[in-house]
């Protein structure tokens, strides 16, 4: 009784048992809301994280001390410690919805879907504080994030206006609009081309952001969602909601290299140390275990809507390790 005494209190505060020398992934489900810790070796669940009302989507910070959970309907974001689990904090925020942070490391960029408004912080590592810089009105229900490698320019899909905006970090302004196709969703940046799943629609459209024209297109399937380099220059991973599939997308020509049948609507992404792929299945309730040598799929239960996810390894509690910890905030 006494050992069960002295545990509740470090369970209440956030900890992970043998948190150090594990394998854990954490589940964001949007409509169980909260996140849920998962042993990456028996996939049984650890513990949950509770959230307000429907989080979605997370970021690592850029020092890898923080995993910053954006939930959206409870207008917070939660700050917690990815090697303990520990919630460090917790920050009222107009409609988190996805939240990426600048290559740079000195902004975050957060988009409210259903207020159609991008906020653009300052983010200070010592205090974990955010620090409202501007908010931008792009168009319809904007959603998914990513960089101009040198941190210039963010772009932003709108869901609702069929197009990509480009917001200059510099002025924080709308610097264009392009129409790309039908509900948009992921988007990411790479060799010099903006890479859109277009989530009403069957395909990625391929962006030439300077000339401002989708120069060709890429069939997934129905209900292409979002995108995922893998490690080391890797094949780019394609997640399609609706026909439920995962195609591997060659970094170079970006021809389909291989389609892998995944049932249950596969939405995000993460990446373990053997290059294996963790997704969540968004209809079924599921976590997914992906080999991408063999084909071959495992799953285990989850929460409603499961969405975001991340995989930390063992490197990364070691790295955290070697990082100054940011003062908690309670």
């Amino acid at each position: 009784m006494r050992r069960l005494a002295l545990a509740l209190p470090l369970l209440a505060a956030g900890f992970l048992p043998g948190a150090g020398r594990a394998d854990v992934v954490f589940v964001i489900n949007s409509l169980d809301p909260g996140i849920q810790v998962v042993d990456a070796a028996t996939r049984a669940e650890l513990r949950q994280i509770p959230a307000l009302r429907e989080p979605h989507h997370l970021a690592l910070s850029p020092a890898k001390d923080l995993l910053l959970v954006g939930d959206a309907a409870g207008n917070e974001i939660l700050f917690l410690d990815p090697s303990t689990g520990e919630v460090r904090k917790r920050e009222r925020i107009a409609n988190p919805y996805n939240l990426e942070f600048s290559p740079n490391g000195k902004l975050l960029v957060v988009t409210g879907l259903r207020r159609d408004q991008v906020d653009i912080y300052e983010w200070d590592a010592a205090s974990m504080g955010l620090n409202l810089l501007s908010r931008v009105k792009p168009g319809d229900m904007p959603s998914h994030i990513a960089y101009r490698p040198d941190s210039s320019t963010v772009y932003v899909t709108l869901q609702g206006s069929r197009s990509i905006a480009a917001i200059d970090l510099g002025t924080r302004q709308v610097a264009w609009t392009l129409q790309v196709g039908r509900e948009p969703a992921g988007i990411i940046w790479h060799n010099g081309r903006l890479l859109v799943g277009i989530m009403g629609s069957d395909h990625v459209a391929v962006v030439d952001p300077e000339a401002r024209k989708v120069e060709r297109t890429i069939r997934i399937g129905r209900g292409t969602h979002a995108l995922f380099p893998s490690p080391g220059g890797g094949p780019i991973y394609v997640t399609s909601r609706v026909d439920s599939r995962i195609a591997a997308l060659d970094p170079v020509t970006l021809d389909v290299m291989r389609v892998y049948e995944v049932p249950g609507g596969p939405d995000c992404i993460s990446f373990d140390g053997q290059g294996r792929l963790w997704t969540t299945l968004r209809w079924t309730r599921q976590l997914a275990l992906l080999d991408p040598e063999t084909g071959e799929v495992a799953t285990s239960p989850v929460g409603r809507s499961p969405h975001g996810i991340f995989f930390r390894n063992r490197d990364l509690v070691q790295a955290r390790n070697e990082v100054p910890a940011a003062p908690a905030t309670r």
